[in-house]
């Protein structure tokens, strides 16, 4: 299993990002996808998720300014970032569990300015 994240970067607070995560190696539309971040000196934290059937969740940090979105024809996942804030600047990681095994993206960078 592998799962390349792309898309993070530095915005002003109140700005937007998208990121995305392309996964190989496995049966991408039978497997819930998720994003979990960590942030300087913080655990990591589950931030959102989608289910195979497109079900999704958010942890209440985020619910209604992050939309999770998967593309099972690409293979990919998204996250839609709005309305940032300064504490949402964390590396944010692909993940998804297969056979009972964790597995994570590379990360990327995501930094809100206040």
């Amino acid at each position: 299993v592998q799962l390349q994240a792309s898309g993070g970067g530095l915005v002003h607070a109140g700005g937007s990002l998208r990121l995305s995560c392309k996964a190989s190696g496995m049966h991408f539309a039978i497997s819930a996808m998720a994003w979990y971040r960590q942030a300087f000196g913080r655990q990591r934290e589950l931030v959102t998720i989608i289910t195979s059937g497109g079900n999704t969740n958010y942890s209440e940090s985020v619910k209604g300014r992050f939309t999770i979105s998967r593309d099972n024809s690409r293979r990919t996942v998204r996250l839609e970032m709005n309305s940032l804030k300064p504490e949402d600047s964390a590396v944010y990681y692909c993940h998804t569990r297969r056979s009972m095994v964790d597995w994570w993206g590379q990360g990327t960078q995501v930094t809100v300015s206040s």
